[in-house]
Protein backbone atom coordinates (compact mmCIF):
# COMPACT_ATOMS: atom_id res chain seq x y z
CA UNK A 1 0.00 0.00 0.00
CA UNK A 2 2.87 2.38 0.86
CA UNK A 3 4.57 1.61 -2.47
CA UNK A 4 1.32 2.21 -4.39
CA UNK A 5 0.79 5.50 -2.57
CA UNK A 6 4.35 6.60 -3.43
CA UNK A 7 3.83 5.74 -7.12
CA UNK A 8 0.55 7.69 -7.26
CA UNK A 9 2.16 10.65 -5.54
CA UNK A 10 5.07 10.53 -8.00
CA UNK A 11 2.68 10.41 -10.99
CA UNK A 12 0.61 13.28 -9.63
CA UNK A 13 3.73 15.38 -9.04
CA UNK A 14 5.02 14.56 -12.51
CA UNK A 15 1.66 15.41 -14.07
CA UNK A 16 1.51 18.73 -12.21
CA UNK A 17 5.07 19.53 -13.27
CA UNK A 18 4.37 18.75 -16.93
CA UNK A 19 1.17 20.79 -16.79
CA UNK A 20 3.04 23.72 -15.27
CA UNK A 21 5.77 23.45 -17.88
CA UNK A 22 3.20 23.42 -20.68
CA UNK A 23 1.36 26.34 -19.13
CA UNK A 24 4.61 28.31 -18.84
CA UNK A 25 5.58 27.46 -22.44
CA UNK A 26 2.13 28.32 -23.77
CA UNK A 27 2.11 31.65 -21.94
CA UNK A 28 5.03 32.80 -24.10
CA UNK A 29 2.79 32.75 -27.18
CA UNK A 30 -0.64 33.74 -25.87
CA UNK A 31 -1.53 37.32 -26.75
CA UNK A 32 -2.31 39.29 -23.61
CA UNK A 33 -4.11 42.59 -23.22
CA UNK A 34 -3.11 44.74 -20.28
CA UNK A 35 -5.79 45.85 -17.85
CA UNK A 36 -7.07 49.35 -18.62
CA UNK A 37 -8.10 52.00 -16.13
CA UNK A 38 -10.34 54.04 -18.44
CA UNK A 39 -13.48 53.47 -20.52
CA UNK A 40 -12.78 52.15 -24.00
CA UNK A 41 -14.83 55.06 -25.39
CA UNK A 42 -12.15 57.44 -24.07
CA UNK A 43 -9.26 55.30 -25.25
CA UNK A 44 -10.50 54.57 -28.78
CA UNK A 45 -12.48 57.63 -29.93
CA UNK A 46 -11.14 60.80 -31.52
CA UNK A 47 -9.99 63.38 -28.98
CA UNK A 48 -9.90 66.30 -31.41
CA UNK A 49 -13.64 66.08 -32.16
CA UNK A 50 -16.74 65.55 -30.09
CA UNK A 51 -18.78 63.94 -32.84
CA UNK A 52 -21.57 61.57 -31.92
CA UNK A 53 -23.16 59.38 -34.57
CA UNK A 54 -26.59 57.78 -34.77
CA UNK A 55 -27.33 54.89 -37.08
CA UNK A 56 -30.92 53.98 -37.91
CA UNK A 57 -32.20 50.72 -39.38
CA UNK A 58 -35.73 51.00 -40.78
CA UNK A 59 -37.51 47.94 -42.14
CA UNK A 60 -40.00 49.28 -44.66
CA UNK A 61 -43.15 47.73 -46.10
CA UNK A 62 -42.08 46.56 -49.58
CA UNK A 63 -44.83 48.47 -51.36
CA UNK A 64 -43.85 51.69 -49.54
CA UNK A 65 -40.09 51.82 -50.12
CA UNK A 66 -40.15 54.33 -52.97
CA UNK A 67 -42.54 56.69 -51.15
CA UNK A 68 -40.50 56.26 -47.95
CA UNK A 69 -37.26 57.25 -49.72
CA UNK A 70 -38.88 60.39 -51.14
CA UNK A 71 -40.35 61.43 -47.81
CA UNK A 72 -37.14 60.74 -45.92
CA UNK A 73 -35.06 62.70 -48.44
CA UNK A 74 -37.30 65.73 -48.12
CA UNK A 75 -37.00 65.84 -44.34
CA UNK A 76 -33.28 65.01 -44.30
CA UNK A 77 -32.49 67.88 -46.65
CA UNK A 78 -34.38 70.36 -44.47
CA UNK A 79 -32.63 69.25 -41.29
CA UNK A 80 -29.25 68.96 -42.99
CA UNK A 81 -29.40 72.52 -44.33
CA UNK A 82 -31.02 74.18 -41.31
CA UNK A 83 -28.31 75.73 -39.14
CA UNK A 84 -30.63 75.67 -36.11
CA UNK A 85 -30.29 71.89 -35.93
CA UNK A 86 -26.79 70.67 -34.91
CA UNK A 87 -27.05 67.48 -36.98
CA UNK A 88 -26.20 66.38 -40.50
CA UNK A 89 -26.92 63.29 -42.50
CA UNK A 90 -23.72 61.43 -43.38
CA UNK A 91 -25.30 58.83 -45.63
CA UNK A 92 -28.54 57.06 -46.50
CA UNK A 93 -28.85 53.72 -48.20
CA UNK A 94 -31.20 50.92 -49.15
CA UNK A 95 -29.92 47.42 -48.46
CA UNK A 96 -29.27 45.51 -51.67
CA UNK A 97 -27.94 42.26 -50.19
CA UNK A 98 -28.81 41.50 -46.57
CA UNK A 99 -32.14 42.41 -45.01
CA UNK A 100 -34.43 43.37 -47.87
CA UNK A 101 -36.56 46.53 -48.01
CA UNK A 102 -34.37 48.12 -45.37
CA UNK A 103 -33.21 51.72 -45.13
CA UNK A 104 -30.04 52.66 -43.25
CA UNK A 105 -29.28 56.23 -42.18
CA UNK A 106 -26.12 57.57 -40.55
CA UNK A 107 -26.29 60.95 -38.75
CA UNK A 108 -23.54 63.08 -37.24
CA UNK A 109 -24.04 65.35 -34.21
CA UNK A 110 -21.18 67.83 -33.97
CA UNK A 111 -21.00 68.58 -30.26
CA UNK A 112 -21.77 65.12 -28.89
CA UNK A 113 -24.59 64.39 -26.47
CA UNK A 114 -25.52 68.07 -25.86
CA UNK A 115 -26.03 68.50 -29.63
CA UNK A 116 -28.19 65.37 -29.75
CA UNK A 117 -30.31 66.59 -26.82
CA UNK A 118 -30.73 70.05 -28.37
CA UNK A 119 -31.78 68.54 -31.67
CA UNK A 120 -34.35 66.22 -30.09
CA UNK A 121 -35.89 69.05 -28.06
CA UNK A 122 -36.35 71.16 -31.17
CA UNK A 123 -37.76 68.29 -33.21
CA UNK A 124 -40.31 67.43 -30.53
CA UNK A 125 -41.92 70.87 -30.93
CA UNK A 126 -41.57 71.01 -34.72
CA UNK A 127 -45.10 70.40 -36.06
CA UNK A 128 -43.89 69.65 -39.56
CA UNK A 129 -41.48 67.01 -38.27
CA UNK A 130 -44.12 65.44 -36.03
CA UNK A 131 -46.42 65.11 -39.04
CA UNK A 132 -43.58 63.50 -40.98
CA UNK A 133 -43.11 60.92 -38.24
CA UNK A 134 -46.79 60.02 -38.31
CA UNK A 135 -46.70 59.58 -42.07
CA UNK A 136 -43.46 57.59 -41.92
CA UNK A 137 -44.85 55.27 -39.24
CA UNK A 138 -47.49 54.05 -41.70
CA UNK A 139 -44.71 52.78 -43.97
CA UNK A 140 -42.58 50.96 -41.41
CA UNK A 141 -42.56 47.39 -40.13
CA UNK A 142 -39.92 48.01 -37.46
CA UNK A 143 -37.03 50.31 -36.62
CA UNK A 144 -34.04 50.42 -34.30
CA UNK A 145 -31.04 52.66 -33.73
CA UNK A 146 -27.68 52.92 -32.00
CA UNK A 147 -25.49 55.76 -30.82
CA UNK A 148 -21.90 55.42 -31.99
CA UNK A 149 -18.45 56.92 -31.63
CA UNK A 150 -15.86 56.83 -34.40
CA UNK A 151 -12.53 55.07 -33.99
CA UNK A 152 -9.62 57.50 -33.75
CA UNK A 153 -7.62 55.71 -36.47
CA UNK A 154 -10.38 55.61 -39.11
CA UNK A 155 -11.15 58.22 -41.75
CA UNK A 156 -13.94 60.65 -40.91
CA UNK A 157 -16.77 59.89 -43.36
CA UNK A 158 -16.95 62.73 -45.86
CA UNK A 159 -19.18 63.23 -48.92
CA UNK A 160 -17.90 61.44 -52.01
CA UNK A 161 -19.04 61.24 -55.62
CA UNK A 162 -20.43 58.07 -57.11
CA UNK A 163 -21.52 55.78 -58.32
CA UNK A 164 -20.46 53.40 -55.54
CA UNK A 165 -21.85 50.49 -53.65
CA UNK A 166 -21.27 50.41 -49.90
CA UNK A 167 -20.60 47.52 -47.59
CA UNK A 168 -21.35 47.74 -43.89
CA UNK A 169 -19.62 44.96 -42.02
CA UNK A 170 -21.04 44.63 -38.51
CA UNK A 171 -19.16 42.72 -35.81
CA UNK A 172 -20.67 41.69 -32.49
CA UNK A 173 -17.66 41.32 -30.20
CA UNK A 174 -17.21 39.38 -26.99
CA UNK A 175 -17.59 41.71 -23.97
CA UNK A 176 -14.24 43.05 -22.83
CA UNK A 177 -12.48 42.78 -26.20
CA UNK A 178 -13.05 46.24 -27.69
CA UNK A 179 -9.61 47.55 -26.69
CA UNK A 180 -7.83 44.62 -28.33
CA UNK A 181 -9.98 45.05 -31.45
CA UNK A 182 -9.01 48.71 -31.61
CA UNK A 183 -5.32 47.99 -31.08
CA UNK A 184 -5.30 45.45 -33.91
CA UNK A 185 -7.28 47.55 -36.39
CA UNK A 186 -5.17 50.64 -35.67
CA UNK A 187 -2.35 48.70 -37.33
CA UNK A 188 -4.47 46.91 -39.93
CA UNK A 189 -6.31 49.88 -41.47
CA UNK A 190 -3.21 50.78 -43.49
CA UNK A 191 -3.73 47.61 -45.54
CA UNK A 192 -7.17 48.82 -46.67
CA UNK A 193 -6.51 52.35 -47.93
CA UNK A 194 -5.06 51.89 -51.43
CA UNK A 195 -8.35 52.14 -53.33
CA UNK A 196 -9.88 54.78 -51.04
CA UNK A 197 -12.35 52.13 -49.89
CA UNK A 198 -12.30 52.95 -46.16
CA UNK A 199 -15.22 55.28 -45.34
CA UNK A 200 -15.62 55.08 -41.56
CA UNK A 201 -15.31 52.88 -38.48
CA UNK A 202 -17.60 53.10 -35.44
CA UNK A 203 -18.35 51.36 -32.16
CA UNK A 204 -21.59 51.42 -30.20
CA UNK A 205 -22.24 53.39 -27.04
CA UNK A 206 -26.00 52.99 -26.62
CA UNK A 207 -28.15 50.21 -28.07
CA UNK A 208 -26.55 46.84 -28.75
CA UNK A 209 -23.19 47.03 -27.01
CA UNK A 210 -19.78 45.77 -28.15
CA UNK A 211 -20.86 46.27 -31.75
CA UNK A 212 -18.48 47.56 -34.43
CA UNK A 213 -19.48 48.89 -37.85
CA UNK A 214 -16.93 49.20 -40.65
CA UNK A 215 -18.15 51.10 -43.72
CA UNK A 216 -16.47 50.54 -47.10
CA UNK A 217 -17.07 51.93 -50.61
CA UNK A 218 -16.44 50.08 -53.88
CA UNK A 219 -17.16 50.75 -57.54
CA UNK A 220 -19.01 47.42 -57.84
CA UNK A 221 -19.06 43.88 -56.46
CA UNK A 222 -16.10 42.80 -58.61
CA UNK A 223 -14.07 45.75 -57.35
CA UNK A 224 -14.97 44.70 -53.81
CA UNK A 225 -13.68 41.17 -54.43
CA UNK A 226 -10.46 42.39 -56.04
CA UNK A 227 -9.76 44.89 -53.25
CA UNK A 228 -10.39 42.38 -50.49
CA UNK A 229 -8.25 39.73 -52.19
CA UNK A 230 -5.36 42.16 -52.62
CA UNK A 231 -5.26 42.73 -48.85
CA UNK A 232 -4.24 39.10 -48.38
CA UNK A 233 -1.14 39.68 -50.50
CA UNK A 234 0.19 42.25 -48.02
CA UNK A 235 2.40 41.04 -45.23
CA UNK A 236 0.70 41.55 -41.88
CA UNK A 237 -2.95 41.41 -42.95
CA UNK A 238 -3.14 37.71 -42.12
CA UNK A 239 -1.85 38.45 -38.60
CA UNK A 240 -4.67 40.94 -38.03
CA UNK A 241 -7.26 38.40 -39.11
CA UNK A 242 -5.67 35.70 -36.94
CA UNK A 243 -5.92 37.81 -33.77
CA UNK A 244 -9.29 39.51 -34.36
CA UNK A 245 -11.40 36.53 -35.44
CA UNK A 246 -11.41 35.01 -31.90
CA UNK A 247 -12.83 38.30 -30.55
CA UNK A 248 -16.01 38.00 -32.65
CA UNK A 249 -19.29 36.45 -31.48
CA UNK A 250 -21.05 36.99 -34.81
CA UNK A 251 -20.74 39.16 -37.92
CA UNK A 252 -22.90 40.43 -40.76
CA UNK A 253 -22.33 42.03 -44.15
CA UNK A 254 -24.76 44.41 -45.87
CA UNK A 255 -24.31 45.60 -49.44
CA UNK A 256 -26.09 48.94 -49.76
CA UNK A 257 -27.04 51.35 -52.53
CA UNK A 258 -27.03 55.07 -51.66
CA UNK A 259 -30.29 56.97 -52.02
CA UNK A 260 -30.40 59.92 -54.41
CA UNK A 261 -30.07 62.45 -51.59
CA UNK A 262 -27.21 60.72 -49.74
CA UNK A 263 -23.99 62.77 -49.37
CA UNK A 264 -22.12 59.49 -49.79
CA UNK A 265 -22.76 58.46 -53.39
Amino acid sequence: MLYKHSVNLHLATRSFSESSDKGWFRSLFVHKVDARKDAHSNLLSKKETSNLYKIQFHNVKPECLEAYNSLEAEVQNKLHQDQDYPCEVVGSWNTWYGEQDQAVHLWRYRGGYPALTECLKKLNINKEYLEFRKERAKMLISRRNQLLLEFSFWNEPLPRPGPNIYEMRTYHLKPGTMIEWGNRWARAIKYRQENNEAVGGFFSQIGDLYVVHHLWAYENLQSRENTRNSAWLKEGWDVNVYYTVPLIRSMESRIMIPTKSSPLQ
